[in-house]
């Protein structure tokens, strides 16, 4: 069988992550939580109430973490709060500097390795990875610290401790780091050189309608029948479900390479399932939790840094929408990637690695973006 969750839009078996909610061994800022393997939870709590999304780890999970963590380039990042975030600088440029946000909430760096295996050697660009708090790599708080504000004071502490600012820094984020960028954007842009938004559009409601009214209808009515039969029962993590969300949707509309990728494979299989279902829901199908009625569309203008927005033509996001919300930020380009999907810095690599590039380099030269 061949499966593969993602990260905007995850149908990641639940059983796979158990909550850690012993408080005295997890909680604790600064806790070594890449020893906490082997506990006995059972009775674990609902984190829908709790906001307990913390991940457990097995003596392989943390065998990976501590391989990681000794690479070349890895900084663990101290939050104000005690906790610590990963950090890998890949490269050395002392005017482009760009720090990617991944997808999720809750996936990992991982699947952003595209960018760090390319712009760096291809274009002498800083790239630097970053798994956010409560992604597998960094530390798992307990606690319910799960709010946009939160994530973007972690993104500052993150410039701040890498030495960024308004002379280098660049902030790329996809899908759910796109998100995150924009409202960073809103509170940090005097910080920043340049904003990229990728496979993101401005409005979770906009991005449900365009999922059930333009992306279901192109599928084959009996399969669409059957997903939504599963979906209905709530029966979501049935294996013919998933085979069928598999073979049918992310094919076409997460990454369109024949074979994934283990950086994709193995950023989704270590996706924070708790914490992407209690910020943006269960299913592809039916966007929930906390972000369901996110729309920052109107205060799109107050964005003045640069910005470059990308699209994909066969993304889950409105590829015409990306295009206009260039023309709404008060600097914008657009980028299209007629061959690319979500993934398209992995699908169509050649379009967006130029597209970004140029961007960087205009900015640079101070040349106009429209």
């Amino acid at each position: 069988m061949r499966f593969h969750p993602f990260l905007m839009l995850a149908l990641m078996p639940a059983f796979l992550l158990v909550s850690c909610a012993n408080d005295e061994c997890c909680s604790a800022p600064g806790h070594d939580h890449a020893a906490h393997d082997g506990h006995d939870h059972a009775a674990a709590d609902d984190y829908h109430t709790t906001g307990n999304c913390a991940m457990e780890f097995t003596a392989a999970d943390s065998a990976r973490r501590e391989a990681k963590y000794a690479e070349p380039g890895v900084k663990m990042v101290e939050l104000s709060n005690g906790y610590r975030v990963f950090t890998q600088t890949v490269g050395e440029n002392p005017d482009v500097k760009i720090l990617t946000l991944h997808g999720g909430p809750a996936c990992t760096h991982e699947y952003m390795t595209a960018i760090s295996n390319v712009l760096p050697e291809g274009q002498g660009y800083e790239v630097i990875l970053y798994d956010q708090l409560g992604s597998y790599y960094s530390d798992q708080p307990t606690e319910d610290i799960w709010t946009i504000d939160r994530w973007c004071e972690e993104v500052e502490e993150v410039r701040q401790a890498l030495g960024l600012d308004a002379s280098n820094f660049y902030l790329l984020g996809n899908s759910w780091g796109g998100i995150l960028g924009m409202e960073y954007a809103l509170r940090y842009q005097n910080n920043l050189n340049g904003l990229i938004v990728c496979n993101m559009v401005t409005s979770i409601p906009e991005y449900a309608a365009y999922n059930e009214e333009v992306l279901r209808p192109q599928m084959d009515p009996e399969i669409l029948a059957k997903l939504v039969a599963y979906e209905e029962a709530g029966d979501i993590q049935n294996e013919e479900f998933l085979q069928l969300v598999n073979d049918h949707f992310y094919a076409k509309h997460i990454c369109r390479l024949e074979e994934w990728p283990e950086a994709i494979t193995g950023s989704f299989e270590r996706l924070n399932y708790k914490l992407y279902d209690l910020m943006q829901g269960p299913s592809e199908f039916r966007v929930g939790g906390r972000l369901i009625d996110w729309d920052i569309t109107d205060r799109l203008g107050e964005i003045t840094v640069p910005t470059l927005m990308v699209g994909a033509e066969h993304d889950t996001m409105d590829p015409d929408k990306m295009t206009k919300q260039a023309t709404l930020v008060a600097n914008g380009r657009s980028l299209h990637c007629y061959n690319g999907s979500h993934l398209c810095m992995w699908d169509d690599q050649e379009a967006f690695m130029g597209g970004v590039t140029n961007f960087i380099e205009d900015v640079e030269a101070g040349r106009p973006l429209r």
